[in-house]
């Protein structure tokens, strides 16, 4: 998972060259994934989905989404026409998969990979409709905006009891919808505690990134 919203890698120009470096190990071990810099308010990210899968990436995380609109807004921009409105141009993204343009047009909207964070009360509230947005792959959780926006202290290292039952509550209704559901972790415990209550995903801090079927 490469962070382009709180790691210190620009999505312009460095995480095309990191996008790269990942795919050259090859897609059996490793599928680079990036998380976008929307966040807050930000309402356009229609152009940063495009730049990070033109860049090649397998998939991308989009942090704060709040209502069901804007997950199907994200799942029509990762997707090619008639599915969405991606549009096709980039000569060289089909070369990162190690694939021809017509494989890649005719199989990337069924490998590319969406996530959505659930990070703030509003997304809460509207969770099981986001969940029920078709195309959408996976619900991942913040912890840390989670609580702040929740009015609760970040975990330190756990999150408090109240949004534990959040978190519980955004697992269960992913799962009740067939969807994925991943958990940021802060440290190698913490991760095999999430993969013991069922979650998907679990990516622990300093850019490691685990997956569990």
């Amino acid at each position: 998972m490469i962070d382009c919203e709180h790691g210190l890698t620009p999505l312009n120009a460095d995480s095309a060259e990191t996008i790269q470096a990942i795919a050259g190990i090859g897609s059996n071990y490793v599928s680079p994934l990036v998380r976008i810099p929307a966040t807050g308010t930000c309402s356009s990210t229609s152009w940063l989905i495009k730049y990070a899968l033109d860049a090649g990436a397998r998939g991308v995380l989009v942090p704060m989404v709040s209502d069901p609109e804007k997950a199907k807004e994200i799942v029509s921009d990762c997707r090619f026409p008639p599915a969405g409105r991606r549009g096709f141009g980039n000569p060289l993204t089909h070369l990162t998969w190690n694939i021809g343009t017509e494989e890649y047009l005719n199989s990337a909207n069924d490998f590319i990979t969406i996530m959505v964070q659930i990070e703030n009360m509003e997304g809460v509230e509207n969770v099981e409709q986001i969940a029920a947005v078709d195309g959408l792959d996976v619900l991942f959780i913040g912890p840390y905006d989670l609580s702040l926006n929740l009015g609760y202290p970040p975990p330190f290292p756990d999150v408090h009891p109240e949004v534990e039952k959040v978190i519980q509550k955004i697992l269960e209704v992913a799962h009740r919808k067939g969807k994925k559901c991943g958990i940021y972790c802060s440290s190698g415990r913490q991760a095999f505690q999430r993969a013991q209550q069922g979650f998907d995903m679990e990516s622990q801090r300093h850019f490691r990134f685990s997956c569990y079927q």
